[in-house]
């Protein structure tokens, strides 16, 4: 599904015409990037958990030369799935 079968799924299922649909999934989005940009974790009952996830630095190896190169510890966003939705995904 893409966003263009997102929009128009919303909008069939709320009622809320197309556009109106697509300014509130952008919102929705927005709003989950800005909390786990800021540091803060986004709980969404029956489909999962955001949050930024702390990756320390490593060392990695350059696949072109094989040397090794330090890899700085940088903070990623992460997703957690909640036990309904694991549930659907498995058909139980």
């Amino acid at each position: 599904m893409n966003k263009d079968e997102l929009v128009a799924a919303v909008a069939t299922e709320t009622g809320l015409s197309q556009a109106d649909a697509d300014r509130a999934i952008k919102a929705v989005a927005t709003a989950i990037r800005g909390a786990v940009a800021g540091g803060a974790k986004v709980q969404i009952a029956g489909l999962g958990t955001f949050e930024p996830r702390e990756r320390s630095a490593r060392t990695g190896r350059n696949p072109q030369t094989g040397d090794e190169i330090q890899i700085a510890a940088t903070t990623v966003p992460g997703f957690k799935a909640a036990t309904a939705f694991k549930n659907d995904v498995a058909g139980k």
